[in-house]
């Protein structure tokens, strides 16, 4: 498999909300990084996507503009899914890049606007708190609290 396919693979495996063929393409030693959970590495982030496919009911995702060599790749994705928290609807945006090894996903780094995430998501309060450092902060403290008891069950 080349790595445009292993691109591919990843995100055929998410829209089917199957974790295990997403994680089949990622290294050992991944590291990815994305606004709302921040940096995780190893078995956190191949735990992040068990709990969001498990927990996506209604996810709906899109790929496109896959692009890799042997050294990087990436891709743009988009996502429709209801935020769990407060039910609103949301619709993100996402730029991906990536980086291989030894035919593997080794670097996974999702861009997306987190104001405007937020805005979706929780409404008057994330467009009025979405864009600052404090948001962020506190964001990446509940993603990662969840990421723990879902780590535990």
């Amino acid at each position: 498999m080349n790595n445009k396919e292993l691109i591919e693979t990843f995100y055929n495996g998410l829209s089917e909300r199957n974790a295990e063929k997403m994680i089949s393409c990622y290294h050992k030693d991944i590291v990815f990084e994305d606004p709302g959970f921040g940096k995780l590495k190893g078995d956190r982030a191949k735990k992040m996507w068990q709990m969001l496919c498990k927990n996506g009911k209604d996810l709906k995702v899109e790929f496109s503009d896959v692009k890799a060599n042997d050294n990087i790749g990436s891709a743009h994705w988009e996502a429709w899914y209801t935020f769990s928290q407060t039910g609103r609807k949301v619709h993100n945006k996402i730029d991906a890049e990536f980086e291989f090894l030894d035919g593997k996903i080794i670097k996974h780094t999702d861009y997306f606007n987190l104001h405007r995430w937020a805005s979706h998501a929780i409404g008057w309060k994330g467009k009025l708190l979405g864009g600052t450092n404090f948001f962020k902060k506190k964001l990446h403290q509940q993603t990662n609290r969840l990421l723990d008891k879902f780590h535990s069950n």
